[in-house]
C-alpha cells in the first residue's frame, strides 16, 4: 500500500471555518448597510410623515415593499418587482451588471412613493416586516441545513481520506517516458477537430458556438481550450514539429484579439465597475481573460521558443480606430499578479464583483508557466496567501472549494464546481493538495461507475445533463473533464470509463478522418480532444517543465501540408529527428521540410531504406517521403 503524506491525510481535519475573516467582514458591512436602510425606511412611518415618504421608506426594506403601502391593485406590483429583482440578480451574476439590482430596488421604492395616495395602508409595515422576517428565517434554515450536510460529508471524508489517497496513488500508472509518446490514429483524428478550427483564416469562426460572450459559452473559452489541447499535444508528442501546429496556435492567439472575443469587457466594465473612460480588458479584474489567455500564450512560447508575444505592444486589443489597449505576455502576467496582491480575498473577480475560484486556478497556473519561461518569481510571492484564502474564504465545511462568491457582499451563490476540475490545475503548483482533491473526487465517482452490456466499466450520469458550451442538454463536457482529470493523475480505469460514456452517449462521429461528438458543444469537443491525448502528469509537465531542452535546439519539422501529412511523433535528441507520420488523405508521396540542421552537413533519412541528403547553407532540407499508413522516419547525421 502506498505511503500517505501526513499533511495530505490530515487536510480535512485541520481546515478552518467555511466563512473566513474577509467574508465575515463583508457580511457585517452588508448587514449594517441593510440595517441602516431599514431604520431609514421606517422613520417616515414612525414620524407620521407623508404617505409618499412612508411608501418609499417601506420600499427600502424589500424590493417592491412600498407597493404594499400604496395598496389596491398596486400590491400586484410587489410580486412583479420581486420577479424583476430576481432577474436583475441573475443579470448581475451572469454579466457583472451590479447596477441592475440597485436600479430595481431603489427604482421601485421611488415609484411607490410617486404612486402613493393621500393615505397609506396602515397594515403595510407589519406585512413588510413579516415578509422580511420570513425570508430571513427561511434563508437561515437553508444555510443551517447546508452546513449540517457539509459537516456530515466532512466526517465521512475524515474516515476515508487516508484510504482514498492510498488507493489513488496505488492505481496510478507511471509517467510515460518520452520514447513511448506517439499519437494513435484516433488521437490524430481527434486533434484534427482542433486543427480544422484553428487553421481557418484569422477572423473566421466556422464550427464555433456563438451564443453569448458573458458566460461559459463565450467564444474566448472555446479558443482557450482548443489552444490548450494543441499546446499540450505539441509539448508531449511533437515538440520538434512546428509547421502548421505552431501556426494553428498563433492563429488562435491572433483571433483572441478580435473585439468580438473580448468586447464583452467594454460593457461589464461600464455597468459593473462604473468605468466608462478606461475599459482596459487586462487591467482590473477580468481574470477570465488574463488568466486563461496567459496559459495559452505561455504554452506557445514555451513549446516553440518564439518570443514574439513578449515584445512590447505585441497584443493590441483594438477598441476602435482611435483607441487601442497595448499589451504583451509580460503585461498580462503582471496584471494577474497585481490583482492577486491588491485583492482583499487574494483571489479576484472575473465578472465585476464575482470571484470564481476556478478562474483563479487558471490565473495561478498562468503565473506558474510564465515564471518558468521568463525566470520570474510571481508564484512564490503570492501562493501561500492565495492558498490560505482559498481554504478560509472559498472552501465549504466539507472541505470542497465553492464555485462562486461575491467580492462586494461576500454572499455565496450556487455554481457547479467539483474537486476534479480544480485538481488538474493544482497539480501544477500544489501537487500534494491536488492528490488529495483527486482522491476525494475519485471516491465520489465510484457511485456513477456502471457496467455496460459487455461488462466493461463506464460512467453513467443521471438525468439529461447540461453542456456549458452551448447551454443544451448533454454530458459531453462532464465526461471529457472527468476523463482529462483521471488521466492527469494516471487513473486510466476511470478515464476509460469516461471515454466509453463519451463514445456511447455523446454521438461519436468520424467525418472524413475527423473525430468529434455531435451531441457536444465546440467547448466540450475541445476538452474531449485534450482528454483523449492526455497521459499522467501531461498538463503539469507542460506547465511546470516544458518540452525537452533538445527539442528547442535540434532539428525540427517545419513544413508539412495539412491535412495530407499528420504528425504522430516528433522528437530530437540534439542532432537527430525522430518522426512518425501518417497520410491524412490518401497514401502517396509528400513533401516535408526540415530546419535547424547543420549547414552543409550530410544526413541520412531512414524509413525502411536509407536516403542520403545534404543540408543547404541555411541548415534546411526539403524531402519527399512516401506515406502508406504509419511511417516512422529517423533523420540522423551521416557517418
Amino acid at each position: 500500500m502506498a505511503v500517505i503524506p501526513s499533511d495530505i491525510a490530515q487536510a480535512f481535519i485541520r481546515r478552518e471555518a467555511a466563512v473566513g475573516p474577509v467574508t465575515s467582514a463583508h457580511h457585517r458591512r452588508i448587514a449594517m448597510i441593510y440595517a441602516a436602510m431599514c431604520i431609514l425606511g421606517l422613520l417616515p412611518t414612525i414620524l407620521s410623515m407623508s404617505p409618499s415618504l412612508q411608501a418609499a421608506g417601506l420600499g427600502l426594506w424589500i424590493p417592491g415593499g412600498g407597493f404594499l403601502a400604496v395598496g389596491g391593485w398596486a400590491t400586484l406590483l410587489f410580486v412583479l418587482t420581486l420577479a424583476l429583482f430576481a432577474l436583475a440578480v441573475f443579470v448581475w451574476f451572469g454579466a457583472g451588471m451590479v447596477i441592475a439590482p440597485v436600479i430595481v430596488w431603489l427604482g421601485s421604492a421611488l415609484l411607490a412613493g410617486k404612486m402613493a395616495g393621500e393615505q397609506s395602508w396602515f397594515l403595510a409595515p407589519y406585512f413588510v416586516a413579516a415578509i422580511v422576517a420570513g425570508i430571513g428565517i427561511y434563508a437561515y434554515q437553508r444555510q443551517q441545513a447546508r452546513k449540517t450536510a457539509e459537516l456530515a460529508k466532512l466526517e465521512a471524508r475524515k474516515r476515508s481520506i487516508g484510504t482514498a489517497i492510498a488507493e489513488a496513488i496505488e492505481v496510478a500508472a507511471p509517467v510515460p517516458a518520452m520514447a513511448e509518446r506517439e499519437l494513435t490514429p484516433d488521437d490524430l483524428a481527434s486533434s484534427r477537430y482542433a486543427l480544422d478550427r484553428a487553421l481557418q483564416p484569422v477572423g473566421q469562426m466556422n464550427g464555433y458556438d456563438k451564443v453569448d460572450q458573458f458566460q461559459t459559452a463565450a467564444l474566448r473559452y472555446q479558443i482557450n481550450h482548443l489552444s490548450y489541447g494543441l499546446g499540450m499535444l505539441q509539448c508531449m508528442y511533437t515538440p520538434s514539429f512546428h509547421g502548421y501546429l505552431s501556426q494553428a496556435q498563433r492563429n488562435l492567439i491572433e483571433l483572441y484579439l478580435d473585439r468580438r472575443i473580448w468586447g464583452y469587457w467594454l460593457w461589464e466594465s461600464a455597468w459593473g465597475n462604473l468605468n466608462l473612460t478606461d475599459p482596459d480588458p487586462a487591467a482590473r479584474d477580468n481574470i477570465m481573460l488574463t488568466g486563461w489567455f496567459g496559459i495559452q500564450l505561455c504554452m506557445y512560447m514555451s513549446n516553440t521558443g518564439d518570443r514574439r508575444y513578449a515584445e512590447p505592444g505585441s497584443l493590441p486589443f483594438r477598441r476602435n480606430i482611435h483607441r487601442v489597449f497595448h499589451h504583451d505576455a509580460h503585461t498580462i502576467a503582471q496584471s494577474v499578479a497585481k490583482n492577486f496582491l491588491d485583492s482583499e480575498f487574494c483571489l479576484y473577480p472575473c465578472e465585476p464583483n464575482w470571484v470564481y475560484p476556478i478562474c483563479n486556478h487558471y490565473g495561478m497556473t498562468s503565473l506558474k508557466i510564465y515564471d518558468r519561461v521568463f525566470g520570474t518569481k510571481y508564484v512564490p510571492g503570492v501562493l501561500d496567501r492565495w492558498l490560505k484564502n482559498l481554504d478560509t474564504e472559498f472552501t465549504d465545511y466539507s472541505g470542497s472549494i465553492i464555485g462562486l462568491r461575491s467580492s462586494l457582499t461576500g454572499i455565496r451563490l450556487p455554481f457547479p464546481a467539483g474537486d476534479a476540475v480544480f485538481a488538474v490545475f493544482e497539480n501544477c503548483f500544489a501537487p500534494d493538495r491536488a492528490q488529495r482533491m483527486w482522491a476525494t473526487a475519485r471516491q465520489d465517482l465510484k457511485y456513477i461507475i456502471k457496467s455496460d452490456e459487455t461488462g466493461a466499466k463506464r460512467l453513467s450520469m443521471p438525468g439529461k445533463g447540461f453542456d456549458f458550451g452551448n447551454y443544451k442538454s448533454g454530458y459531453a463536457g462532464v465526461y471529457a473533464m472527468l476523463m482529462d482529470t483521471a488521466r492527469e493523475f494516471g487513473d486510466y480505469e476511470i478515464a476509460d470509463a469516461a471515454l466509453r460514456a463519451l463514445d456511447g452517449d455523446c454521438g461519436r462521429a468520424d467525418d472524413g478522418g475527423v473525430l468529434r461528438y455531435s451531441k457536444g458543444s465546440n467547448l466540450s469537443n475541445a476538452m474531449a480532444m485534450r482528454a483523449r491525448i492526455h497521459r499522467r502528469d501531461d498538463f503539469r509537465r507542460t506547465i511546470a517543465e516544458g518540452p525537452p531542452e533538445a527539442s528547442l535546439r535540434g532539428p525540427i519539422l517545419t513544413d508539412a501540408k495539412y491535412p495530407d501529412v499528420l504528425v504522430a511523433r516528433a522528437f530530437s535528441n540534439s542532432d537527430d529527428l525522430d518522426l512518425v507520420l501518417y497520410p491524412g488523405a490518401k497514401p502517396g508521396p509528400q513533401e516535408i521540410r526540415i530546419e535547424r540542421l547543420r549547414p552543409g552537413a550530410k544526413y541520412a533519412m531512414r524509413h525502411g531504406s536509407e536516403h542520403a541528403f545534404t543540408a543547404d547553407h541555411n541548415g534546411t532540407a526539403s524531402l519527399s517521403v512516401e506515406l502508406h499508413g504509419r511511417m516512422p522516419i529517423h533523420i540522423v547525421p551521416a557517418n
